[in-house]
Protein backbone atom coordinates (compact mmCIF):
# COMPACT_ATOMS: atom_id res chain seq x y z
CA UNK A 1 0.00 0.00 0.00
CA UNK A 2 1.22 3.16 -0.69
CA UNK A 3 2.45 5.67 1.85
CA UNK A 4 0.72 9.48 1.54
CA UNK A 5 1.20 12.45 2.84
CA UNK A 6 -2.06 15.35 2.42
CA UNK A 7 -1.64 18.47 3.19
CA UNK A 8 -4.73 20.50 3.44
CA UNK A 9 -6.45 23.30 5.19
CA UNK A 10 -10.25 24.05 5.32
CA UNK A 11 -13.60 22.30 4.92
CA UNK A 12 -12.74 21.84 0.85
CA UNK A 13 -9.94 19.18 2.09
CA UNK A 14 -12.22 17.14 4.17
CA UNK A 15 -13.64 14.53 1.49
CA UNK A 16 -10.29 14.06 0.49
CA UNK A 17 -8.81 13.67 4.09
CA UNK A 18 -11.26 10.71 4.89
CA UNK A 19 -11.27 8.96 1.26
CA UNK A 20 -7.32 8.55 2.03
CA UNK A 21 -7.64 7.27 5.37
CA UNK A 22 -9.92 4.64 4.60
CA UNK A 23 -8.36 3.33 1.46
CA UNK A 24 -4.37 4.07 1.66
CA UNK A 25 -1.62 4.69 4.38
CA UNK A 26 -1.75 7.86 5.30
CA UNK A 27 1.79 8.63 7.21
CA UNK A 28 1.02 12.19 7.86
CA UNK A 29 -0.82 15.47 7.66
CA UNK A 30 0.45 19.07 6.85
CA UNK A 31 -2.37 22.00 7.08
CA UNK A 32 -1.76 25.66 7.77
CA UNK A 33 -0.90 27.32 11.32
CA UNK A 34 -4.23 27.92 13.31
CA UNK A 35 -5.28 31.83 12.71
CA UNK A 36 -6.82 34.28 14.41
CA UNK A 37 -10.44 34.78 13.36
CA UNK A 38 -14.46 36.06 14.17
CA UNK A 39 -15.09 39.39 16.23
CA UNK A 40 -13.44 38.02 19.31
CA UNK A 41 -9.72 37.60 17.52
CA UNK A 42 -9.83 34.11 18.98
CA UNK A 43 -7.49 31.54 17.31
CA UNK A 44 -9.21 28.36 15.46
CA UNK A 45 -7.76 25.37 13.86
CA UNK A 46 -7.98 24.65 10.16
CA UNK A 47 -10.91 21.85 9.66
CA UNK A 48 -8.35 19.33 8.54
CA UNK A 49 -5.99 20.32 11.62
CA UNK A 50 -9.06 19.37 13.66
CA UNK A 51 -10.20 15.98 11.72
CA UNK A 52 -6.61 14.78 11.58
CA UNK A 53 -6.14 14.90 15.25
CA UNK A 54 -9.52 12.69 15.51
CA UNK A 55 -8.65 10.13 13.26
CA UNK A 56 -5.16 10.09 15.25
CA UNK A 57 -3.18 11.23 12.50
CA UNK A 58 0.23 12.95 12.50
CA UNK A 59 0.15 16.17 11.71
CA UNK A 60 2.38 19.19 11.56
CA UNK A 61 1.20 23.19 11.03
CA UNK A 62 4.38 24.70 9.44
CA UNK A 63 4.59 28.47 8.56
CA UNK A 64 6.23 27.83 5.84
CA UNK A 65 7.07 24.40 4.48
CA UNK A 66 10.73 25.71 3.62
CA UNK A 67 11.33 25.24 6.95
CA UNK A 68 13.99 22.70 7.97
CA UNK A 69 12.00 21.46 10.72
CA UNK A 70 8.88 20.60 8.37
CA UNK A 71 11.30 19.30 5.67
CA UNK A 72 12.92 17.52 7.73
CA UNK A 73 10.08 15.73 8.91
CA UNK A 74 8.38 15.10 5.23
CA UNK A 75 11.43 13.43 4.17
CA UNK A 76 11.63 11.11 7.35
CA UNK A 77 7.53 10.15 6.33
CA UNK A 78 9.07 9.48 3.16
CA UNK A 79 5.79 9.34 1.33
CA UNK A 80 4.98 7.72 -2.20
CA UNK A 81 3.01 10.65 -3.07
CA UNK A 82 2.06 13.87 -1.40
CA UNK A 83 -2.11 15.02 -2.32
CA UNK A 84 -2.86 18.08 -1.71
CA UNK A 85 -6.44 19.69 -1.33
CA UNK A 86 -6.57 23.45 -1.21
CA UNK A 87 -3.64 24.01 1.45
CA UNK A 88 -3.06 27.33 0.61
CA UNK A 89 1.08 27.56 0.39
CA UNK A 90 3.00 27.16 -2.71
CA UNK A 91 4.97 24.10 -2.88
CA UNK A 92 8.57 24.55 -4.12
CA UNK A 93 10.83 22.23 -5.87
CA UNK A 94 12.18 20.49 -3.15
CA UNK A 95 8.81 19.62 -1.66
CA UNK A 96 7.26 18.98 -5.31
CA UNK A 97 10.43 16.56 -6.03
CA UNK A 98 10.51 14.74 -2.38
CA UNK A 99 7.79 11.77 -3.33
CA UNK A 100 8.96 8.96 -5.71
CA UNK A 101 5.21 9.97 -7.68
CA UNK A 102 5.42 13.67 -7.02
CA UNK A 103 2.64 15.88 -5.44
CA UNK A 104 -0.71 15.26 -6.70
CA UNK A 105 -3.71 17.92 -6.66
CA UNK A 106 -7.29 17.93 -6.25
CA UNK A 107 -8.62 21.51 -7.65
CA UNK A 108 -11.97 22.91 -8.06
CA UNK A 109 -12.12 23.33 -12.24
CA UNK A 110 -12.11 21.85 -15.13
CA UNK A 111 -8.40 22.65 -16.10
CA UNK A 112 -6.85 24.39 -18.10
CA UNK A 113 -10.13 27.01 -17.10
CA UNK A 114 -9.95 29.10 -13.71
CA UNK A 115 -6.35 28.43 -12.33
CA UNK A 116 -5.52 29.67 -9.35
CA UNK A 117 -7.33 30.39 -5.22
CA UNK A 118 -11.00 31.00 -6.93
CA UNK A 119 -12.11 28.65 -9.35
CA UNK A 120 -15.51 28.04 -7.88
CA UNK A 121 -16.38 31.67 -7.65
CA UNK A 122 -15.18 32.62 -10.93
CA UNK A 123 -17.36 29.66 -12.90
CA UNK A 124 -20.38 30.78 -11.25
CA UNK A 125 -19.00 34.47 -12.06
CA UNK A 126 -18.71 34.37 -15.73
CA UNK A 127 -22.01 32.86 -16.47
CA UNK A 128 -20.05 28.83 -16.89
CA UNK A 129 -22.56 26.37 -17.90
CA UNK A 130 -20.89 23.51 -15.98
CA UNK A 131 -17.69 23.35 -13.33
CA UNK A 132 -15.88 19.93 -11.99
CA UNK A 133 -13.09 18.54 -10.58
CA UNK A 134 -8.92 17.71 -11.87
CA UNK A 135 -6.63 15.53 -10.20
CA UNK A 136 -3.60 16.73 -11.40
CA UNK A 137 0.32 16.39 -11.27
CA UNK A 138 1.99 19.47 -9.93
CA UNK A 139 4.58 21.47 -11.12
CA UNK A 140 6.51 24.48 -10.05
CA UNK A 141 3.44 26.95 -11.80
CA UNK A 142 0.16 27.65 -10.83
CA UNK A 143 -1.86 24.74 -11.09
CA UNK A 144 -0.11 24.31 -14.31
CA UNK A 145 1.09 20.74 -14.14
CA UNK A 146 -0.28 17.58 -16.65
CA UNK A 147 -3.84 15.94 -15.96
CA UNK A 148 -4.48 12.70 -14.57
CA UNK A 149 -8.43 12.92 -14.52
CA UNK A 150 -11.27 15.11 -14.76
CA UNK A 151 -15.03 15.03 -14.10
CA UNK A 152 -17.23 18.02 -14.56
CA UNK A 153 -21.16 18.32 -12.41
CA UNK A 154 -23.40 21.49 -14.37
CA UNK A 155 -24.14 24.22 -12.30
CA UNK A 156 -27.73 24.86 -11.56
CA UNK A 157 -29.22 28.33 -12.00
CA UNK A 158 -29.56 28.49 -8.03
CA UNK A 159 -26.00 27.52 -7.05
CA UNK A 160 -23.49 29.33 -5.10
CA UNK A 161 -19.91 28.59 -3.81
CA UNK A 162 -21.28 27.67 -1.06
CA UNK A 163 -23.25 24.63 -2.95
CA UNK A 164 -20.95 24.27 -5.33
CA UNK A 165 -17.94 24.25 -2.61
CA UNK A 166 -19.87 20.96 -0.90
CA UNK A 167 -20.61 18.79 -4.37
CA UNK A 168 -17.12 19.47 -5.36
CA UNK A 169 -15.36 18.90 -2.07
CA UNK A 170 -17.28 15.37 -2.26
CA UNK A 171 -16.38 15.07 -5.89
CA UNK A 172 -12.98 15.78 -5.47
CA UNK A 173 -12.30 12.73 -3.06
CA UNK A 174 -13.74 10.48 -5.14
CA UNK A 175 -12.50 10.98 -8.01
CA UNK A 176 -9.17 10.98 -6.25
CA UNK A 177 -9.27 7.52 -4.87
CA UNK A 178 -10.62 6.17 -8.35
CA UNK A 179 -7.37 8.10 -9.58
CA UNK A 180 -4.69 7.02 -7.77
CA UNK A 181 -4.30 3.21 -8.14
CA UNK A 182 -3.55 3.34 -11.81
CA UNK A 183 -1.67 6.65 -11.67
CA UNK A 184 0.18 5.06 -8.85
CA UNK A 185 0.88 1.59 -10.86
CA UNK A 186 1.78 3.34 -13.70
CA UNK A 187 -1.28 2.98 -15.98
CA UNK A 188 -2.06 6.67 -16.39
CA UNK A 189 -0.31 9.20 -18.15
CA UNK A 190 -0.29 12.55 -17.22
CA UNK A 191 -1.60 14.68 -19.93
CA UNK A 192 -0.51 18.23 -20.88
CA UNK A 193 -2.80 21.25 -20.32
CA UNK A 194 -3.65 23.35 -23.71
CA UNK A 195 -2.22 26.62 -22.43
CA UNK A 196 -4.06 28.67 -25.09
CA UNK A 197 -7.37 27.76 -23.26
CA UNK A 198 -6.13 28.79 -19.89
CA UNK A 199 -8.03 31.48 -17.80
CA UNK A 200 -7.46 32.51 -14.36
CA UNK A 201 -9.44 32.87 -10.84
CA UNK A 202 -6.70 34.98 -8.77
CA UNK A 203 -7.62 35.19 -4.46
CA UNK A 204 -10.77 37.43 -3.86
CA UNK A 205 -10.90 40.57 -1.67
CA UNK A 206 -14.03 41.94 0.45
CA UNK A 207 -14.43 45.48 -1.77
CA UNK A 208 -14.75 43.24 -4.97
CA UNK A 209 -18.39 42.67 -3.56
CA UNK A 210 -19.67 45.85 -3.91
CA UNK A 211 -22.68 45.70 -6.46
CA UNK A 212 -22.37 48.12 -9.74
CA UNK A 213 -25.97 48.63 -10.71
CA UNK A 214 -24.27 50.74 -14.09
CA UNK A 215 -24.19 46.93 -14.91
CA UNK A 216 -26.76 44.48 -16.34
CA UNK A 217 -28.96 42.87 -13.85
CA UNK A 218 -27.90 39.20 -14.92
CA UNK A 219 -23.81 39.72 -14.28
CA UNK A 220 -24.85 41.40 -10.88
CA UNK A 221 -27.11 38.11 -10.31
CA UNK A 222 -24.60 36.24 -10.87
CA UNK A 223 -22.19 38.30 -8.54
CA UNK A 224 -24.29 37.83 -5.34
CA UNK A 225 -24.30 33.44 -6.11
CA UNK A 226 -20.76 33.83 -6.81
CA UNK A 227 -19.61 35.94 -3.60
CA UNK A 228 -22.11 33.75 -0.87
CA UNK A 229 -20.87 32.93 1.68
CA UNK A 230 -17.38 34.47 0.83
CA UNK A 231 -16.37 37.13 0.69
CA UNK A 232 -20.30 38.70 0.24
CA UNK A 233 -21.85 40.60 -2.11
CA UNK A 234 -23.18 44.20 -1.19
CA UNK A 235 -24.46 48.03 -1.65
CA UNK A 236 -25.11 50.50 0.81
CA UNK A 237 -28.64 51.59 2.65
CA UNK A 238 -28.58 55.08 4.18
CA UNK A 239 -24.57 55.06 4.81
CA UNK A 240 -24.15 51.33 6.01
CA UNK A 241 -23.09 48.14 4.45
CA UNK A 242 -26.19 46.43 3.14
CA UNK A 243 -25.21 42.54 2.42
CA UNK A 244 -27.06 41.26 -0.50
CA UNK A 245 -26.91 36.83 0.07
CA UNK A 246 -29.53 36.22 -2.49
CA UNK A 247 -30.84 37.78 -5.69
CA UNK A 248 -32.36 36.83 -9.27
CA UNK A 249 -32.79 39.09 -12.47
CA UNK A 250 -36.21 40.51 -13.62
CA UNK A 251 -37.15 42.41 -17.28
CA UNK A 252 -37.81 46.04 -15.99
CA UNK A 253 -36.32 49.95 -16.39
CA UNK A 254 -35.49 52.34 -14.41
CA UNK A 255 -32.02 54.67 -13.94
CA UNK A 256 -29.24 52.37 -12.38
CA UNK A 257 -29.23 52.82 -8.61
CA UNK A 258 -33.34 53.41 -8.55
CA UNK A 259 -34.76 51.60 -5.71
CA UNK A 260 -38.49 49.83 -6.67
CA UNK A 261 -40.69 46.78 -5.27
CA UNK A 262 -41.07 43.71 -7.42
CA UNK A 263 -44.02 41.12 -6.59
CA UNK A 264 -43.41 41.80 -2.65
CA UNK A 265 -39.68 42.13 -3.34
CA UNK A 266 -36.74 44.97 -3.10
CA UNK A 267 -35.80 45.38 -6.42
CA UNK A 268 -32.77 47.81 -7.63
CA UNK A 269 -32.72 48.84 -11.61
CA UNK A 270 -29.87 47.92 -13.21
CA UNK A 271 -28.08 48.98 -16.79
CA UNK A 272 -30.59 45.94 -18.53
CA UNK A 273 -33.29 44.69 -15.76
CA UNK A 274 -33.78 44.82 -12.36
CA UNK A 275 -32.06 43.39 -9.71
CA UNK A 276 -34.29 41.81 -7.42
CA UNK A 277 -33.17 41.02 -3.67
CA UNK A 278 -34.31 37.81 -2.17
CA UNK A 279 -32.35 37.59 0.79
CA UNK A 280 -30.55 40.71 2.72
CA UNK A 281 -28.86 41.75 5.42
CA UNK A 282 -28.69 45.17 6.68
CA UNK A 283 -26.33 46.70 9.44
CA UNK A 284 -26.42 45.28 12.37
CA UNK A 285 -29.39 42.83 12.17
CA UNK A 286 -29.70 38.99 11.05
CA UNK A 287 -30.26 38.33 7.20
CA UNK A 288 -33.75 38.16 6.15
CA UNK A 289 -35.98 37.67 3.69
CA UNK A 290 -36.48 40.71 1.48
CA UNK A 291 -40.47 40.62 1.94
CA UNK A 292 -39.95 40.71 5.37
CA UNK A 293 -37.03 43.61 5.06
CA UNK A 294 -39.36 45.73 2.90
CA UNK A 295 -42.19 45.71 6.17
CA UNK A 296 -39.94 47.47 8.38
CA UNK A 297 -38.85 49.80 5.28
CA UNK A 298 -40.78 52.02 4.38
CA UNK A 299 -38.58 54.36 2.98
CA UNK A 300 -37.46 52.06 0.65
CA UNK A 301 -38.80 53.34 -2.67
CA UNK A 302 -38.01 57.36 -1.52
CA UNK A 303 -34.88 58.74 -2.90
Amino acid sequence: MARIVFMGSPDFALPTLHALHESHELVGVVTQPDRLAGRGRVLRPPAVKEAAQQLGLPLIQPKRLSEEGAMQQLAEWAPDAIVVAAFGQILKPAVLELPLHGCINVHASLLPSWRGAAPIHAAILHGDDETGITIMKMDPGLDTGPILSQRAIPIQDDDTSGTLFDKLAQLGGDLLIETLPGYLAGRLVPVPQDESQATLAPTLKKEEGELDFSQPAEGLARKVRAFNPWPGAYTFLDGQPFKVHLAHAVKGGGQPGQRSVHEELPAIATSDGLLVLDTVQPAGKQAMGGADFLRGARDWTTT
